[in-house]
């Protein structure tokens, strides 16, 4: 008898069959809209841009619009770094007093030193990194969690910020430093106003936009990336597969305070003299804003253009109960209530999305 060959079994269709190799699935456009974390937040920005162009006769004037991407640069350049922190699955209470204690170190450094602002600016850079390795080191060396870490940090700075500041200056805030040596060009860098189409806009925009534009290339094209999302998702899982955790979260740290350090330059040089008492409660607004946009308090999901994308919900918010002139007194009933809408919207959009995989 010849023996035949067996007939061929036909290779199963990379996109039909039980068993398909998920990696050649094709998703259709609305199934990756749906997995993005910043949808919601973007849904709510739309309704509260409508919302306040139909109330607020001056909200849709250009330099009302950009008073509103002013307000929202300003908490942009914070909610960033914040917003990649949460995703790696950690906290910082500290980031508000952080960006007053860069701007006295600058300050009060640059003056009792007779120095250049400039060399006042850089050992603000310093210090400010400083406090973020050490709350990453407590964070990554000890057991308590980051909540109660970086609350220590965040009373222990709120004092010395007081204390150090009437020490040295004889009151609770700095002294000029306006007529010094590099005042005019730290200015420009930090606070500057330029023009465009006879519309003034504050430089902190195009430092909001930078943050954004390379948190959202750390996040999506990096190996760093792929960690700060894995240490978030599951800190034992990612460290058993080589993860650097401890590296990770004391970067992440880093960057919220490179973020602090940025905007306490800006306090600093926009202001000329800072009080010593600024910054508390602003971590909450920092967090809301990444929490708004998409970010999970347990860790491991959201985005830097969500965060970004809250902080313009909040700019847009906070300037436009004024142009509405509305009693300014309810803006903070409209931030819990769009922080509630916010969550419960972000959790809908996450079920739709994993019920069409």
């Amino acid at each position: 008898m010849t023996a035949t060959a067996p007939a061929p079994t036909p290779s199963p269709s990379p996109d039909t069959g039980a068993h398909a190799d998920e990696r050649l699935l094709k998703r259709s456009p609305l199934r990756k809209l749906l997995g993005r974390p910043e949808l919601g937040s973007i849904v709510g920005a739309v309704a509260v841009f409508v919302f306040f162009a139909i109330f607020a006769d001056s909200f849709l004037k250009a330099s009302s619009l950009s008073t509103v991407l002013y307000a929202s640069s300003t908490i942009g350049i914070m909610a960033v770094p914040v917003a990649l922190l949460m995703i790696g699955g950690e906290f910082d209470l500290s980031a508000g007093v952080m960006v007053t204690t860069s701007a006295l170190v600058s300050s009060m450094f640059s003056f009792q030193m007779t120095a250049n602002t400039w060399v006042g600016v850089g050992v603000s850079l310093l210090v400010t990194l400083a406090i973020g390795v050490f709350n990453g080191v407590m964070l990554t060396r000890t057991d308590p969690p980051s909540f109660i870490i970086t609350l220590g940090t965040f009373l222990m700075l709120t004092g010395l910020n007081l204390g150090l500041t009437k020490l040295i200056s004889g009151t609770v805030s700095t002294k000029t430093i306006a007529d010094m040596e590099g005042f005019p060009s730290a200015k420009a860098v930090f606070a500057s106003t330029l023009t465009v189409g006879g519309v003034d806009f504050k430089i902190t925009i195009l430092w909001w936009l930078a943050f954004v534009v390379i948190a959202t290339w750390i996040l999506l094209r990096t190996r760093v990336g792929n960690w700060i999302f894995a240490v978030g998702g599951d800190e034992k899982a990612a460290r058993a597969v080589g993860v650097p955790v401890d590296k990770t979260k004391i970067g992440l740290y880093m960057g919220v305070a490179f973020g602090a350090w940025v905007s306490g330059q800006h306090l600093l040089f926009s202001f000329d003299t800072v009080q010593s008492g600024e910054g508390v409660g602003n971590e909450l607004i920092y967090i809301i804003a990444a929490v708004i946009g998409g970010c999970l308090i347990t860790g491991g999901y959201g985005s830097a253009v969500g965060a970004a994308v809250g902080a313009l919900i909040f700019g847009m918010t906070s300037k436009g109960i004024v142009f509405a002139e509305w009693n300014p007194d309810w803006f903070k009933f409209f931030l819990g209530a769009m922080l509630l809408l916010a969550t419960l919207l972000n959790a809908w959009v996450r079920k739709r999305a994993e019920a069409t995989k």
